[in-house]
């Protein structure tokens, strides 16, 4: 699959088949996190994985799911949440006041490269910071940034044109409809 049929495919994924991911490919996704750019090339970001069983569940207990939809619907029930999770960390001595735009290419290419490998991936910034630093025994000049949730997709979300609202809903079939503004709408070319 091309890079573009991989962004074109890409959807949230919020139910997950219970299926170990190999730590080989978890290590795989992190090292393409590293490799993504960084501004100044300071590269502050450092990386947690979670795959173990019960560091999954305590992990899962510290997240809110898809703020659209009501929790009864919107959270992964049991049997289907995720079975890995990557902890996004910036090292604040490093970058004491900034980061995201450096978050924001290393998860993509973190969920770019689940997905060419099948697996499905949701970014989450709605975390329990202070239990997930407990959890993790996180040192107090690393932020806590957000989290990828891993497995393999238990389900398949479609994009649409976003006509009247951007919310995601599920239709009665329980198919998650994303809505997603059309090209026209945020290509300008050689002015505004």
């Amino acid at each position: 699959m091309t890079v573009l049929e991989l962004i074109r495919k890409r959807r949230t994924i919020r139910r997950f088949q219970q299926k170990k991911i190999s730590f080989d490919d978890l290590t795989e996704i992190v090292d393409t996190g590293r490799l993504a750019p960084s501004a100044s090339n300071l590269q502050p970001l450092e990386y947690v994985v979670l795959d173990a069983e019960d560091s999954v569940q305590r992990a899962f207990e510290m997240t809110k799911w898809a703020g659209y939809l009501p929790p009864a619907i919107g959270r992964p029930p049991a049997g289907q949440i995720p079975v890995a999770f990557i902890i996004i960390l910036i090292n604040r001595e490093i970058r004491p006041n900034a980061g995201g735009q450096d978050v924001g290419a290393a998860a993509e290419n973190m969920v770019l490269t689940a997905l060419e490998k099948g697996i499905g991936a949701c970014w989450i910034a709605s975390i329990d910071h202070a239990a997930m630093r407990a959890l993790l025994n996180i040192p107090e000049n690393y932020e806590i940034d957000s989290l990828l949730a891993l497995g393999f997709p238990d389900e398949d979300p479609i994009a649409e044109p976003m006509e009247d609202t951007i919310k995601y809903y599920k239709d009665s079939s329980g198919r998650l409809h994303v809505p997603k503004r059309t090209l026209d709408s945020v290509l300008h070319r050689n002015k505004f």
